[in-house]
């Protein structure tokens, strides 16, 4: 279940130029703790140069504009609201090709070194189901490496649905669906239904 506190409420943000020295930051987190990796970032692990990822991100959001044949996607910083800081990124494809169908899914995402095992990570899938489900996605792919407990686990808190495993570069990977057909996504891990089933 959910366990982000009141408190630490989050909201996804599409990135700008305000979140440059914040966007800066939490890629020197994840260098100085040796993850030169970061799942769902829209190459920013990769770029390393805030106004070329920004370019890029923007340029990702439509068929027209993305970058040698990519799959438009939509890449949200995930702000906590009490206090604005960056705590995770999700990334969301807007339809699936062959590759991102056995490998990768609709859904990317990370939380920074500092802030996980908080609940984080499960709560920015929530949201980003939500905004899934505004682009018409009635079932959504997540992939995780079978290895990774903690992601399998918030992918598992939002109804995700074992598949199966298939190896990818030598990696087991799990693949995970989530059905939004007829039901919300808070469902899972939000406090509306409670309150609402009272």
């Amino acid at each position: 279940m959910n366990n982000v506190k009141k408190k630490d409420k989050l909201e996804l943000v599409f990135p700008t130029k305000e979140h440059k020295q914040q966007v800066e930051e939490y890629l020197q987190e994840f260098l100085e703790n040796g993850e030169y990796e970061i799942a769902g970032d829209g190459g920013l692990d990769r770029i390393q140069n805030f106004d070329e990822w920004l370019k890029k991100i923007q340029n990702d959001l439509s068929n027209d504009s993305a970058e040698d044949n990519r799959i438009p996607a939509t890449l949200y910083l995930t702000i906590r609201k009490s206090d604005k800081k960056i705590v995770g990124n999700v990334q969301i494809r807007h339809y699936l090709n062959e590759k991102l169908l056995n490998y990768g899914g609709h859904i990317g995402d990370s939380v920074r070194p500092s802030e996980r095992r908080k609940g984080y990570a499960t709560e920015q899938i929530r949201l980003a189901l939500k905004e899934c489900k505004k682009i018409g996605i009635d079932n959504v792919l997540m992939c995780c490496d079978k290895n990774n407990k903690g992601s399998a686990k918030s992918i598992m808190n939002n109804g995700g649905i074992l598949e199966n495993e298939i190896y990818v570069n030598n990696e087991l990977v799990q693949r995970y669906w989530i059905s939004l057909k007829k039901r919300n996504a808070d469902k899972y891990v939000g406090e509306k239904d409670k309150k609402t089933k009272k």
